[in-house]
This record gives C-alpha cells, sequence and structure tokens, in this order.
C-alpha cells in the first residue's frame, strides 16, 4: 500500500509539502498541488481522512445531544443527521443529555474536546443552561429557538393551532389539549397557538398537564378527559394520544377525536381524525445542513432560523 513519503518522492517534494498540498491545498503552490495530486492518483494514495482532519485542528466528528433515547420523536431526526453528515465526510456521535442541570455541562465540555460542533434537541433546558452549553463548539439547536442562536424548528405550533380551528369548524364545543414535559419550549409554542385557534370560535378548552411524553400519560389522562366532556382532543406526542385512546376505548367511551400523526391515522384507519406529519428526517438534515455551514466559516456568522412547515391533514368528510 503506498504511503505519504512514496506520494512525496514521485512528486519530488518533502512529506511535509505533500501533505499540505492534499489536507490544506490552499497553502500549497498550485502548480505543486496539482504535481502532489497527480502522483497520488499514479500510486493509488488514499489520504487518511482522520489524520487530515486533525492536521486541520479537527475531529471529523459532531455530536447529536438528546434529552432521552425512550422518546422516539428523536429517531428520524438523529437518522436524517447521520445521513447528511456522512455526505460531508463527518461522523456523528450521539450522547443522551438533557440540560436541564448546570452540573451536566461538565460533561459536555467534556465532549467538546472530541468534536467538532454540537446539534441539540434540548426541550427543557432553560436558555442559560442551553447557551452555556453551547459556548463550547459551533452548536444548531433543533426544534427549539434561542435568541441569538441558530435553530432549526419543526412549525408544530402552527399546526396544533390549525388542528383546534378544524375541530371547532366542525362543531365541537370542548377540547382538551394534553400538554408535554414541563418546561418544555415547544409545549409552550403550542399551548399559545392553541388558545389564539380557540378563542375566536367560543368553544370551551381545557389545558392539561404538563405531562411526559408517554402511553402511561395518556392513560391517566383519560379520567380528566372524561370530566372535561371533552369530544376532541389534542396530544402533545402521539404517545400520549395511543395512551389515551387505548384507556378510553377500555371505558367504553368512542365519541372523542383524538388527534395524531398521520402514520397512526392511516394503521388504525381512523377516517374520522385529522393528522399531522412531522418530517423528522428533513428537520434532522436541515440542521445538519445548518452546522455544516458555521464549522465551514472563517468568521463568526449571523445565526439562521429556519422554520419547517408541518401539514395538517384534514380527515374527509
Amino acid at each position: 500500500m503506498p504511503t505519504l513519503a512514496d506520494v512525496a518522492a514521485l512528486a519530488g517534494v518533502s512529506k511535509a509539502t505533500a501533505s499540505r498540498a492534499l489536507g490544506r491545498p490552499d497553502l500549497a503552490a498550485p502548480e505543486t498541488v496539482a504535481r502532489v495530486r497527480a502522483a497520488a492518483e499514479q500510486l493509488g494514495f488514499v489520504p487518511n481522512r482522520a489524520a487530515t482532519q486533525l492536521a486541520r485542528g479537527k475531529t471529523g466528528v459532531v455530536a447529536v445531544v438528546v434529552p432521552t433515547l425512550d422518546n422516539t420523536f428523536f429517531n428520524p431526526i438523529i437518522g436524517g443527521a447521520q445521513a447528511r453528515a456522512a455526505a460531508s465526510g463527518v461522523q456523528l456521535t450521539i450522547a443522551v443529555h438533557s440540560l436541564e442541570h448546570p452540573a451536566q455541562l461538565a460533561a459536555v465540555e467534556h465532549l467538546a474536546h472530541q468534536v467538532d460542533g454540537f446539534l441539540f434537541t434540548a426541550p427543557r433546558g432553560s436558555d442559560e443552561i442551553v447557551r452555556a452549553a453551547a459556548s463550547y463548539k459551533p452548536t444548531v439547536l433543533i426544534d427549539r429557538e434561542i435568541d441569538g442562536m441558530t435553530s432549526a424548528v419543526a412549525d408544530t405550533a402552527t399546526a396544533f393551532g390549525a388542528l383546534v380551528t378544524w375541530f371547532t369548524g366542525k362543531g365541537h364545543e370542548r377540547v382538551v389539549y394534553i400538554g408535554g414535559p414541563a418546561g418544555s419550549w415547544q409545549d409552550r409554542q403550542r399551548q399559545a397557538a392553541i388558545r389564539a385557534a380557540a378563542e375566536p370560535s367560543g368553544a370551551t378548552l381545557t389545558m392539561l398537564g404538563p405531562c411526559p411524553s408517554t402511553f402511561a400519560a395518556g392513560v391517566e389522562a383519560a379520567e380528566a378527559v372524561v370530566a372535561a366532556r371533552a369530544t376532541a382532543v389534542v396530544p402533545y406526542a402521539t404517545s400520549i394520544g395511543l395512551g389515551l385512546m387505548f384507556a378510553l376505548l377500555n371505558r367504553g367511551v368512542r365519541d372523542v377525536v383524538v388527534s395524531s400523526e398521520r402514520m397512526v391515522v392511516e394503521s388504525l384507519g381512523l377516517h374520522e381524525v385529522p393528522s399531522i406529519d412531522v418530517d423528522g428526517e428533513r428537520l434532522g438534515e436541515v440542521a445538519m445542513d445548518q452546522l455544516m455551514d458555521l464549522l465551514g466559516e472563517r468568521r463568526e456568522p449571523a445565526p439562521v432560523r429556519r422554520r419547517l412547515t408541518v401539514p395538517i391533514e384534514s380527515a374527509p368528510d
């Protein structure tokens, strides 16, 4: 297997010059770069990507930080980010930190020495903690916005407001929203959108929560939903909605419509239920593209916010 020394000898340059021509061509003369590349091609030399990255002061690794691996919402986001990272020749590693407590900053700082940048999904941490964590390396927030930080967000708040408008437009006079985890940024956005959508209709809106994004939380919410005499429910997460559906059926309650994601609606044949579709893969792709842009900048770039539209698919009449 040819080595860098072989390439240097064939090109008639030093090993250091050959390394610079292949790894940092902007620092070498164009004719030298051309001669070294021709020699590498002739010999079939393949540069060690990791060594090249380290020579540039980079690791070639980025991290996506999620608060938990129990919530399947993060899975397609990770998948989309990994696909984009691979296309850019970068490795993706996954770390679990909720960023809710200052003590977790030490672990993030340690990780920062091993990666070039971060993707943070930190729905519940305070702005101060998230800012502190992001100070270690270039960072993109996923599904959350903080002033002065680059972010990619699925605009579920607008979609949830549209769900309530759809329900009240169909004559539902008692609507329940089952909120998400305490401190969730997205939950605050959704609550505001839902209240704004319900107010003009005159419908009675009951807000439940906070609740963890679990099947069990939906089961536990069933009693309050029945007590509210709700005919329509918008749950924060699919898992909550599934738990609620299960509990209501066990109680013999079949006249409550629970919104869900498109996959659930289609697989269960719930033709009377409106659905939304969050493209998690696209969200991960956009966030990784943003991070690649940050890592490629030679100066401090202005923060960029991307909001991805989340469509609502109305149930047929």
